[in-house]
């Protein structure tokens, strides 16, 4: 007895042939509005940055006005140099008596770290070469942060241009009111306003110390800074914290090193 085979369904019939056309929107779907909502994620993720680290100018700008910066010289910092630990260190350098070049040292150095970000942007983002020394003055850790984490060139371009622009203008805008606010204020010392900068930085820092080599390193840099402190002038003590990277690096390497080394011994020897 032949019993008759039920025709198979076609692509758009049948149980199987049912879900095609959905799964097929599905996938068009993630393709043409990737996860996280694609350029609206962006935006919001670099706007929340922009503002949340924006607002740390007021503390900037209190500390520079407790320092004895005019209003012109704080909002000069913000607007030329901008880069909040950069700016710190030099407010606190000034603050604590220190001379103005050796101030001035320590915030470099602090400051070069950019350019390292600006080296690995620039082969990121690609923009034209008129538009660079431009961007030149965004690049710092948050906004390389956030074009780092992008998917591609378009969206990095986007964080970065979003990060960029929102936290110079609030960042420029805060240090402007936390100077007025500091000059209304009077004794920023007597409110205790002045330990507001360094608060703000530790906080910025802690996040980014991930791995224990970076925890070691501001282990150390603290302890030589304050073991400095007391005999050095102000603003060296800075400087000298800033061998705490090579310290650490170097004792990193050589406990990598003999890790490594009872590892190929017994392999050396078997192959003699």
């Amino acid at each position: 007895m032949i019993q008759k085979t039920p025709d198979a369904p076609g692509p758009a019939t049948g149980a199987a042939g049912g879900a095609v056309q959905p799964v097929q929107e599905q996938v068009t779907e993630q393709v043409t509005d990737p996860p996280g909502g694609g350029d609206r994620a962006v935006v919001r993720d670099a706007l929340g940055v922009g503002v949340a680290v924006g607002l740390s100018g007021f503390a900037f700008g209190v500390t520079s006005a407790g320092a004895g910066l005019s209003l012109a010289q704080t909002c000069a910092l913000s607007l030329l140099v901008f880069t909040g630990a950069s700016q710190f260190a030099l407010v606190g350098a000034l603050a604590a008596g220190g001379n103005p070049l050796t101030a001035a040292a320590g915030a470099f150095f602090l400051g070069v770290r950019n350019a390292f970000y600006g080296l690995r942007l620039s082969t990121l983002l690609r923009l034209p070469r008129a538009v660079r020394p431009l961007a030149a003055q965004w690049v710092i850790d948050e906004t390389s942060l956030v074009a780092l984490a992008q998917r591609d060139t378009r969206t990095a371009r986007l964080g970065f241009a979003v990060t960029g622009a929102s936290l110079y203008l609030l960042w420029n805008l805060t240090t402007l009111l936390g100077a007025l606010g500091a000059a209304a204020l009077g004794d920023t010392g007597a409110w205790g306003l002045d330990a507001a900068g360094p608060a703000v930085f530790l906080a910025l820092l802690a996040p980014m110390l991930r791995t224990a080599v970076e925890r070691a390193t501001a282990g150390l840099a603290v302890l030589l800074g304050l073991a400095f402190l007391p005999v050095l002038p102000a603003g060296v003590p800075v400087l000298v914290a800033a061998l705490a990277a090579p310290l650490v690096l170097l004792v990193h390497g050589r406990r990598e090193k003999r890790r490594e080394g009872p590892d190929e011994g017994p392999g050396e020897e078997g192959a003699r």
